[in-house]
């Protein structure tokens, strides 16, 4: 249902023009990136080889990232596209992940490859969020919660795929017995959106010499709203975006991505 919502919202946004530049991303300088200086030296340290043991045990990639500027982007938009920048994961096994951290903003996101959604699912990715980065976060702990989140991605990829997968569809099952966006509330805003507010917005171009570029603005927020409420469940939840392509940028200490693709798989949240 979240896909199909997401190609009304998309043909929305088509409509419209973007209302933002492309991102100005970071450079993937190793595999914690923290150019919001949340972790101390030694935190770093430590994480990142925790991570570089991860990828040798696994071949997984997972990186950790703090942001201090999402310039304008919802955490969602900007987590895939930087994903997809730096190439997290394996080019065919598309087995990358990222946990971006953006304090300015006050937002947290688990982004998901392709490859790793069977394992690492939107829901398991909600509850790490909610139930170890998010109080930790509340409590002021920024790097307690990077930690423990790093910590909990770090054990689901490590497990044998099977068992992963069980967990993973444990937390897909609570999160559906937990409730999410309502299918028939939807399909009213789809539809209202598409025969009333987009009639509204594009048409009498001609009468208006002003106003078409806030109406375009406008009908790209709303299309970008109804897609990550229809896709992350009303709570941030999953999320994907259309396309398919990787990345291949190779950053600086050795380490680089290994042009995985992401697709907007994994879930985010707030303080």
């Amino acid at each position: 249902m979240r896909q199909i919502a997401f190609l009304f919202a998309m043909l929305a946004a088509l409509l419209a023009s973007p209302a933002l530049a492309a991102p100005d991303f970071p450079e993937l300088s190793g595999r914690v990136v923290d150019n919001a200086d949340l972790l101390s030296p030694a935190q770093e340290a430590e994480l990142t080889s925790k991570l570089k043991a991860l990828e040798t045990q696994s071949q997984r990639q997972f990186v950790v990232a703090t942001i201090p500027d999402l310039e304008g982007y919802d955490i969602s938009d900007y987590g895939y596209q930087l994903g997809r920048e730096w190439g997290i994961g394996d080019a065919e096994r598309n087995d990358g992940a990222l946990l971006i951290v953006a304090p300015n903003e006050r937002k947290v996101r688990i982004e998901v490859g392709y490859g790793l959604e069977p394992v690492l699912t939107d829901g398991l990715s909600g509850l790490i969020v909610q139930q170890q980065i998010l109080p930790r976060f509340r409590d002021g702990d920024m790097a307690g919660g990077i930690i423990a989140g790093a910590n909990a991605v770090v054990q689901q990829l490590q497990l044998p795929d099977e068992e992963a997968q069980r967990i993973a569809q444990e937390a897909n099952q609570k999160r559906e017995s937990d409730g999410g966006f309502p299918v028939g509330a939807l399909i009213w805003i789809v539809f209202i959106l598409i025969f009333f507010i987009l009639p509204m917005l594009r048409g009498g171009r001609r009468r208006r010499r002003f106003g078409g570029a806030v109406g375009d603005i406008i009908l790209w927020e709303v299309g970008s709203a109804i897609a990550r409420s229809a896709m992350n469940g009303g709570n941030d939840w999953g999320g994907r975006s259309s396309g398919g392509f990787g990345g291949g940028f190779g950053g600086g200490g050795g380490f680089s991505g290994g042009g995985g693709s992401f697709g907007g798989g994994g879930a985010s949240g707030g303080w």
